[in-house]
């Protein structure tokens, strides 16, 4: 029991968890991170290649620049008077100083201590043929470079220009430009993530204006589930929360109405039964004593006359006995029932509401322990045993066997209960769910009997009087049983 609580508990706090205004925080938070996550990636990439391409244009002029004003001896004679050369261009070099390679044919110079680059890759060496030179960045044991290629050519023409063989290469370290663009990827970071937290606020301030009138239509169904049906919600406003309103208040005043009339009805069908049984109770009462006249002198009549004034006997008696049924049940549609409890011996009113009927005979059996006392109304429980028997014994077959046990529950007080079986075939399935409506047929061939059709309805009325429960069911045996469950407010003495 208490492993299922707890299981039912950890439900409903995960429901809670991730409820609407969980959702709707996280929907906020999700829109706000991609919004924030977009524009500093964004602006990440174009600061980023402003930064790169500033220093980049700066160098490729410059390189060029400098390549064009240079003028060297061709073939070249002397390496060392190229190095120093290559070194003369290297420190002129901008935004800061290069390392200057140079290719001609198989001699190979540079302005740094290493003849030949590792940085500069084929695809440059290969673009190099451009006259106007090339360039690339290249990413070399996590060191970013600028890699710049610039052909040496002569001037044939004022409109044509001849490759000299020799290729110059300027080679710059961009490490203060990563550390720029690291910087501004910090700072996105840090700006992104304040910025989140920020959006919380207005994230709380907007899931609170959205869930306020969905609160108000929860406590609004709860209230007409409870009966207030005049229950209404404020309308403000005109988007689909007030439209939700809107429609809500037409519901509830569309149920309003239509349980008014509805009860209004069953109220008129109410005084309208009560009514006709006491209109009917005075004649009937009349009818009652000529018929018991007439029954005493039948013997002295012809055959078919005696048949006739025992039939008129007959069905007098059951519209008596329907229409005292019929004020009982009116009754208790009026909520005028009461009970009227003393502290009785169970088993002893079980055993006078027998006698009474001249239920003794072997028809029925008994297994009434003594000692077992309970609060019971003994009219009220009269009727009650009174109608089972006798529904037990037109409708069920003989012997009918009375049980009476207590049985202990928890959590609550034990209970008193009250069996009746029958041993006749039983309660079809699909009649047991109406067992206990009013004027309900179990046979569905049998359109009269010798009750009231409210003998059963009565029955459960006079039980929840009692806050008891009756059911109804088959043994496996076969034949029908029905079980009354009173709660039991005093001591069981014996038995």
């Amino acid at each position: 029991m208490s492993s299922g609580g707890g299981g039912r508990g950890g439900e409903r706090a995960r429901v809670r968890a991730f409820g609407l205004r969980a959702r709707l925080l996280l929907a906020f938070l999700l829109v706000a991170a991609v919004s924030a996550g977009t524009t500093a990636a964004l602006t990440y990439r174009e600061a980023r290649n402003a930064v790169l391409k500033t220093a980049q244009d700066t160098a490729v002029t410059s390189f060029r620049d400098d390549v064009q004003q240079t003028a060297i001896e061709l073939p070249v004679q002397e390496r060392e008077s190229l190095n120093e050369l290559l070194r003369i261009i290297a420190r002129k070099g901008k935004p800061r100083p290069w390392v200057v390679f140079a290719e001609y044919g198989s001699v190979r110079a540079s302005s740094g201590e290493n003849p030949v680059s590792t940085v500069i890759t084929p695809e440059l060496r290969r673009a190099a043929r451009n006259p106007n030179g090339s360039f690339e960045r290249v990413v070399k044991d996590g060191v970013p470079y600028l890699t710049i290629a610039m052909p040496m050519v002569f001037k044939a023409s004022p409109y044509s220009e001849l490759p000299s063989g020799l290729v110059l290469y300027a080679v710059m370290r961009m490490t203060d430009e990563q550390v720029n663009v690291d910087a501004l990827l910090i700072a996105g970071r840090d700006g992104a993530l304040p910025g989140l937290a920020v959006s919380l606020i207005p994230g709380l301030i907007a899931a609170h204006s959205v869930l306020r009138p969905v609160r108000k239509l929860r406590e609004a169904a709860l209230n007409m589930g409870s009966g207030r049906l005049d229950t209404r919600i404020p309308e403000r406003g005109s988007d689909e929360l007030a439209d939700l309103a809107r429609t809500f208040n037409e519901s509830a005043g569309q149920l309003e109405r239509s349980v008014r009339e509805l009860r209004e009805a069953e109220e008129r069908a109410r005084r309208f039964a009560s009514d006709v049984s006491h209109e009917l109770r005075t004649p009937l009462a009349g009818m009652l004593a000529v018929t018991e006249v007439l029954d005493e002198d039948a013997e002295g009549l012809d055959a078919d006359t005696a048949r006739a004034v025992r039939l008129v006997s007959t069905e007098t008696g059951k519209l008596a006995v329907l229409v005292e049924d019929l004020m009982e049940i009116s009754r208790f549609d009026a909520r005028a029932a009461e009970l009227n409890a003393d502290e009785v011996d169970v088993a002893e009113a079980i055993r006078k509401t027998l006698d009474n009927r001249h239920w003794t005979d072997d028809r029925i059996r008994t297994e009434l322990p003594d000692g077992i006392r309970a609060r019971l109304d003994p009219r009220r429980f009269d009727v009650v045993i009174a109608n089972l028997v006798g529904n037990a014994l037109r409708h069920g077959g003989a012997p009918v066997t009375v049980c009476l046990r207590t049985e202990a529950r928890s959590p609550g007080p034990p209970v008193l209960i009250t069996e009746v079986a029958d041993s006749g075939p039983g309660i079809r399935p699909e009649a047991l769910p109406h067992i206990f409506d009013r004027f309900y047929k179990a046979d569905a061939a049998r359109t009269r009997s010798a009750g009231s059709g409210l003998g059963l309805a009565i029955t459960l009325e006079n039980v929840k009087l009692h806050g008891g429960t009756v059911h109804a069911g088959n043994r496996p045996g076969g034949g029908a049983v029905f079980a009354v469950e009173i709660p039991l407010h005093v001591e069981v003495t014996g038995g």
